[in-house]
């Protein structure tokens, strides 16, 4: 995965953003929407979209995009590099893969540890049983 070329493959629009803010908000534009079609994407292996097809599949549209927004701030260039560090953030924890499990047997040690706190709860509950009388 290639950050350069991934991010010059993304498309960004300006849109306004909703909200109160007074005379200003309405002229200005700072809302961003990025799209990135990774279907058609050079810097993807066919093995990287597998694995985002699969994980992004709730966020995709119907023609694979992946659609993020930003209108955290005031500012359209911060707002940009927002969604651009979300959707890079998002590509690395989709793109990493979980370690296999190793099964591990417990220990002698862990072993005798447990019977040892058995016996001794099977000893205490014993105690609170009322006598026999034989």
């Amino acid at each position: 995965m290639n950050k350069s070329q991934i991010i010059k493959e993304l498309n960004f629009k300006a849109i306004r953003s909703s909200g109160a803010g007074g005379q200003h908000v309405n002229k200005v534009s700072s809302k961003v929407e990025l799209t990135f079609d990774f279907e058609n994407s050079d810097s993807l292996s066919e093995n990287e979209k597998n694995i985002l097809r699969i994980k992004l599949h709730s966020k995709l549209t119907k023609e694979k995009n992946l659609i993020l927004f930003c209108d955290e701030t005031r500012s359209q260039h911060r707002n940009k590099e927002l969604v651009i560090k979300r959707f890079l953030e998002l590509l690395r924890t989709n793109l990493i893969r979980n370690k296999k499990r190793k099964p591990t047997k417990p220990t002698k040690a862990s072993i005798k540890r447990k019977a040892e706190n058995k016996k001794r709860t099977s000893d205490k509950k014993s105690l609170r049983k009322k006598p026999k009388l034989d």
